[in-house]
């Protein structure tokens, strides 16, 4: 089972995109990080000046180690900016900060997906490892009831995955439309910042793509070995 040739078949697909997705992110995001905003706001300020004009004044915005590990974080209401993100002016750092500034504003103004997601982190947390070793312990001690739990548990990774998608891209929808209404950058720029947005939501399709054929495989092979 975990040498199959089959399996490939359903993998190679999301791994050419999920491969693609991630060089043309960080492509995308070098291209634009030599570009700077007319405003020279840094990510940090961008961040804040778009929770400031949608009324959001209790949100942290602080800085963090990694490239690209940007991220909001609803449990504390802190936003965290990468370094490449957080004291840069480049329209690729503007685009990033304002994104996640959209998370926050999603959180503020309860936005039904977000807490949708929110709420899966602890399953996923519990059944995406369990997952592995469910199927793993199933197939070595010959019990299709052990692979069915994994493959249910691994199925609600794929949910996650899809449930993701309209998070990522309504709140990069909401930055490309405040952060020129704030003034943040002007409209040609903001076409620029936004194919930041655009290459990194390809990452989320990608994941999504990638767990959805996993998904499949398993079925398909559980359903062949119980045939």
């Amino acid at each position: 089972m975990f040498f199959d040739p089959v399996y490939f078949l359903f993998a190679l697909p999301g791994l050419l995109l999920a491969l693609w997705a991630s060089a043309k992110t960080k492509m995308t995001f070098e291209k634009y990080s030599r570009t700077g905003a007319f405003s020279g706001m840094t990510g940090a300020q961008a961040a804040a000046r778009l929770l400031y004009a949608a009324g959001i004044t209790d949100v942290k915005i602080e800085p963090v180690n990694g490239f690209l590990s940007d991220h909001y974080d609803p449990s504390c209401k802190t936003l965290r900016l990468s370094e490449s993100v957080y004291d840069s002016s480049s329209l690729s750092a503007i685009g990033v900060a304002c994104h996640e500034a959209g998370h926050a504003i999603q959180h503020a103004t309860n936005y039904g997906p977000l807490g949708l997601r929110s709420s899966l982190v602890p399953v996923i947390n519990l059944t995406s490892p369990a997952s592995y070793i469910l199927i793993l312990a199933g197939a070595l001690l010959s019990a299709p009831g052990l692979i069915k739990i994994g493959i249910i548990c691994f199925a609600m990774a794929v949910v996650f995955a899809i449930v993701t998608l309209p998070v990522e891209y309504n709140a990069s929808a909401r930055a490309k439309s405040l952060m020129v209404q704030c003034g943040i950058v002007s409209p040609n720029e903001a076409q620029s910042a936004g194919d930041v947005l655009n290459a990194a939501f390809l990452t989320y399709v990608a994941s999504a793509v990638s767990s959805l054929l996993t998904l499949l495989y398993y079925v398909w092979r559980f359903s062949s070995d119980r045939d």
